[in-house]
């Protein structure tokens, strides 16, 4: 009997000894698929917990008068290892941020300004659309197709939090159009006319 407490209790420690509050990230080192190294705790400062870079709004001088201003692990150390990512959208009127996907984590949407159209699709094609207002939040599941797009005639803000340090991002319209994809498998997998998908392909920069 006390030998199995004694197991029990050794186990308990070990468990506990691989456990650690946080692990800021050293970003003098290579970041690795598991994160950035961390940096010794006694070097750790309030401040890298602590980002300001979403207080600014982004440019949204471009094709899409939108700006997605990134919170990672690169420019916020304190996230390493948390499974946590955050990031700033500014939408000018008109702004849209374009269908897209993140395969690696849902997305929680908090608006800030203005009044934002947002919604997604889900794997049975079912369409989930809302007009949210400031202070309203939306949730955006793993890999689902979704967008965002500005609903009124000022310019709107939101923040995001994704559940993952590396949600990854895929914008259906960059990866038709705005690669070397060549027209005739474009034309032949979305059923669009040949001369639309040249010009959208001239219009993002795509070849093919």
């Amino acid at each position: 009997m006390l030998r199995i407490i004694f197991l029990l209790s050794l186990l308990y420690a070990l468990s506990n000894a691989s456990v650690q509050d946080f692990c800021v990230a050293n970003l003098k080192r290579a970041e690795t698929p598991a994160g950035y190294p961390c940096i010794r705790p006694i070097h750790v400062k309030a401040k890298d917990f602590v980002f300001s870079g979403l207080g600014t709004p982004g440019n949204t001088t471009n094709i899409i008068s939108a700006a997605v201003t990134p919170g990672f692990s690169a420019h916020f150390p304190g996230l390493n290892g948390l499974g946590l990512s955050t990031a700033r959208l500014d939408l000018a009127p008109k702004g849209v941020i374009p269908m897209h996907t993140h395969p690696g984590a849902s997305e929680v949407l908090f608006v800030l300004d203005g009044y934002i159209t947002a919604g997604f699709v889900s794997s049975a094609n079912d369409i989930y659309v809302q007009t949210l207002k400031p202070g309203q939040v939306m949730v955006f599941p793993q890999g689902l197709l979704h967008f965002q797009i500005n609903a009124g005639k000022s310019a709107a803000a939101a923040f995001v939090t994704f559940s993952s340090a590396s949600p990854g991002l895929q914008i259906l319209d960059f990866a038709l159009f705005a690669s070397s994809l060549p027209t005739e498998l474009v034309t032949a997998t979305t059923f669009l006319d040949p001369t639309l998908v040249k010009k959208l392909k001239g219009v993002l920069g795509g070849t093919g």
